[in-house]
């Protein structure tokens, strides 16, 4: 089994604008009418994982409220089993979302369900053998949360998962940018497959280039594989034996970029799991031409994504459809 520990949450959205493009409400009355989606990269990646016929636990404190609800439905849908199943009295966390002029999502956070974490509980949650863990974004940023967070990847160490982490770095959700980077190096350094944004890696340190920060990722005790999104410019990806670079795939119609990288690392760690190359000791093997055609499936089921409104990630059939298989 695949399981993704982190954070679930609500998207919040404006929705409505007037041909000038000024946002208001539906009665005129200047508001903002927003509308709720269910999100969060580690969900996201979940249901993205599921419905590319991986075998997929979600591990996240989910809410009593109707929120929560809200939540569960998809994951259900999508065949996710969620692993902590007594529902807590904490609101959901929620993000309110906006685009800039790309189209990218903007977020701001008022975090709480997702925080609720209980390493006992969790732990016992987690299936006897695990394939992979992967470390959701939220885990280093408070360090009460992060040393509960680290005791659940031991745990599923120690039953033999693979370990990977999408870190989602977010300055402004950070008191003490000093320290989570010190927690978030921790969670690094246990990690065998790494996926950053170029945004991750410039608000991390400006002065290194994307080339020196895979190198010093892969320096790390147990890296062997490291995945670099650049937005619109496509991804590349690094092992101790090659490097490549794969464009984006564009759909027909474009929606927007949520849930763009939650879906790329699904493609990635599923083609990865698909050849049996989702193992310490394998991955730092993938040569160019294996990162290549890994980075290209992986493209496409973003970009799949990114032809719909919020993320929606594609089944498989739809992608073996985009690459004629």
């Amino acid at each position: 089994m695949f399981v993704v520990g982190g954070e679930s949450l609500i998207d919040l959205k404006a929705e409505v604008a007037m041909p000038d493009g000024k946002l208001i409400g539906r009665d005129g009355e200047g508001q903002i009418v927003m509308t709720a989606h269910p999100g969060g990269s580690p969900y996201n990646c979940a249901i993205a994982l599921a419905k590319l016929g991986n075998d997929t636990g979600f591990l996240c404190p989910i809410s009593a409220d109707a929120f929560g609800d809200y939540l569960l439905q998809p994951l259900a849908e999508a065949g996710v089993k969620s692993l902590l199943t007594e529902r807590v009295k904490e609101y959901t966390t929620l993000a309110v979302v906006n685009f800039d002029a790309n189209h990218n999502a903007r977020y701001g956070f008022y975090r709480s369900a997702d925080g609720a974490i209980d390493a006992t509980t969790a732990i016992a949650a987690l299936p006897a053998k695990l394939d992979l863990y992967q470390i959701g974004g939220f885990c280093p940023i408070k360090p009460d949360e992060a040393a509960i967070w680290l005791e659940i990847v031991k745990a599923a160490i120690g039953r033999g998962a693979t370990i990977s982490i999408d870190p989602n770095v977010r300055p402004s959700l950070v008191d003490d940018f000093t320290g989570y980077k010190a927690r978030l190096s921790t969670f690094l350094d246990l990690a065998h497959v790494v996926k950053v944004s170029e945004e991750d890696l410039e608000a991390l340190d400006p002065s290194k280039s994307i080339e020196q920060h895979a190198a010093d990722l892969l320096a790390r005790p147990n890296c062997q594989l490291v995945v670099v999104t650049l937005g619109d410019k496509g991804s590349r990806a690094f092992t101790a034996s090659g490097n490549a670079k794969a464009a984006i795939y564009s759909p027909p119609v474009f929606g927007d970029t949520v849930g763009a990288g939650d879906s790329l690392m699904a493609g990635i760690l599923s083609w990865l799991a698909e050849r049996g190359l989702l193992k310490p000791g394998k991955l730092d093997g993938l040569g160019d031409g294996a990162l290549s055609d890994m980075l290209r499936f992986g493209a496409v089921v973003a970009g799949i994504n990114c032809g719909r409104k919020g993320c929606k990630p594609p089944t498989r059939a739809e992608v073996d459809a985009v690459l004629g298989v």
